[in-house]
């Protein structure tokens, strides 16, 4: 079929009437509930931990970068129903199975959910990492598994997240955080910009900026969570619920067509607007906070010591002096917030991979099987992601930093990929009234060879190094 019969077989329809910017706040919640975690807590501390306040320029700059990119993310979506992945894969479907494997790959190591347990060790006094994780992986499945409308129940765990870890961070700026620590951050920021502080790798780098914020499959999956939102033409498209305990919806059409008028245009501006707004405040300024709180942090508590080592016990070290500083009360709470998180975001993964995994094969090879719904493919790669993570830890492979840079520096590479396709998916296939354009689109080719060059960067050094 040509690209033109194909086009005309497209289901237009009006866009439904906008919600109010109230009722649209949830995406952005999500994706910075599941992305405030490895490297908010994780990465980007220890790099500040051992190279000082010097990255907070490439932190900045990723966020606006990312910005840029979860931008055009949602104006796909908001204008056809349909996921950046199954629109991708219209053109040759190799990019679906691509992008899902290295989804799967950037996921299965257990990374944040093994970091998780090893904070519980240090609040519970001790334990098993291994079977610990395991554990909570399952109950984390079985949770997934009943949810009603999946969407809503992770929406409301990460809410719940993003609120503690919240009020953590006015904590620490209240009782540690010292104006001379907030001027030296100032001051890096600007006077090291485009500078890399001595012993810091590309390979820590590139995974840095594949967790600041949100990386790889993480960025994609916010076609699914605003389509479950009700934003734009998504409206228009059933939403995922658990085959179990939720009642199943027809599949409906596999891609709408916005009817271009002045009714529908003036919708669309209104959506438009006020999901940028959206996304600002309950994501980038969520970030940028997180990130910056956090580094200074580690600065006053961990810059200069010479006991730090390349795994999660720099954490237990943050927390000891935290005690010595404040009390022992705030050492509870940065190793409770830090489990909760962690943990949050090894739930909220493994609803990503599920839900682009799922919609790729539904709406690809599975359309008219009565079997194999949308609810039932989900679910099944959920819980393989689960047994595969199981494995892989109880085969030996429990280090949570080393588990996280593999993860992270996927999800950097997975960015750069998709951040090609984006900008021919928003030109060729959109109306021209809501096309990528201006801008924006240098912005896409800016965020093109932002990751590329910190890709290329990694590779030459490990090929160097062999």
């Amino acid at each position: 079929m040509s690209r033109s019969q194909t086009d005309l077989a497209v289901d237009v329809r009006n866009l439904p009437e906008p919600l109010s910017l109230r009722r649209m706040i949830g995406p952005g919640v999500i994706a910075v509930g599941i992305g405030m975690a490895a490297g908010e807590i994780i990465l980007w501390p220890y790099l500040t931990a051992i190279g000082g306040l010097g990255l907070l320029w490439l932190a900045f700059t990723t966020l606006a970068v990312q910005f840029v990119i979860n931008m055009e993310i949602e104006r796909y979506t908001l204008a056809t129903g349909q996921t950046v992945v199954a629109g991708s894969s219209r053109w040759w479907k190799g990019w679906g199975i691509v992008i899902c494997l290295a989804g799967a790959f950037q996921y299965v190591w257990p990374g944040w959910a093994t970091s998780g347990s090893t904070v519980f060790t240090y609040l519970a006094g001790g334990g098993d990492v291994v079977w610990i994780t395991v554990a909570g992986l399952v109950i984390v499945g079985a949770l997934l598994s009943v949810s009603k409308v999946v969407y809503t129940t992770v929406e409301r765990v990460e809410l719940v997240k993003v609120a503690l870890t919240l009020f953590f961070l006015v904590v620490v700026v209240v009782f540690v955080i010292s104006l001379g620590t907030w001027g030296d951050g100032a001051r890096a920021t600007v006077t090291e910009f485009g500078q890399i502080p001595e012993g810091i790798t590309f390979t820590l780098l590139l995974s840095a900026i594949g967790a600041a914020g949100a990386g790889g499959v993480h960025n994609l999956v916010l076609s699914n969570w605003i389509r479950d939102k009700r934003y734009g033409m998504g409206a228009h498209v059933p939403r995922l619920v658990s085959p179990i305990t939720g009642r199943e919806e027809a599949a409906g059409a596999d891609r709408y067509r916005l009817a271009v008028d002045e009714e529908n245009l003036s919708r669309w501006h209104v959506w438009w607007r006020r999901a940028n707004v959206e996304h600002l405040v309950t994501f980038v300024a969520v970030c940028f906070a997180t990130i910056t709180i956090m580094c200074l942090l580690a600065y006053e508590t961990l810059f200069g010591r010479d006991d730090l080592r390349s795994d999660a016990s720099f954490l237990r070290i943050e927390a000891d002096v935290l005690a010595g500083q404040v009390g022992g009360w705030l050492r509870l709470l940065f190793l409770a917030v830090a489990a909760v998180s962690l943990w949050a975001a090894a739930m909220g993964l493994l609803d990503i991979i599920g839900r682009v995994a799922s919609d790729f094969l539904r709406r690809t090879y599975l359309m008219t099987s009565t079997r194999w719904t949308e609810p039932r493919l989900y679910l099944t790669v959920v819980w393989a992601e689960i047994v595969l993570g199981s494995l892989i830890l109880l085969a030996g492979f429990s280090q949570p930093i080393g588990l996280l840079i593999v993860s992270t520096c996927a999800a950097s590479v997975v960015t750069l990929l998709y951040s090609i396709l984006l900008i021919r998916l928003n030109i060729r296939d959109l109306p021209v009234p809501v096309r990528l354009r201006g801008w924006r689109l240098g912005g896409m080719v800016v965020a093109i060879c932002f990751y590329g060059f910190f890709a290329i960067a990694m590779v030459v050094t490990q090929l160097q190094r062999w």
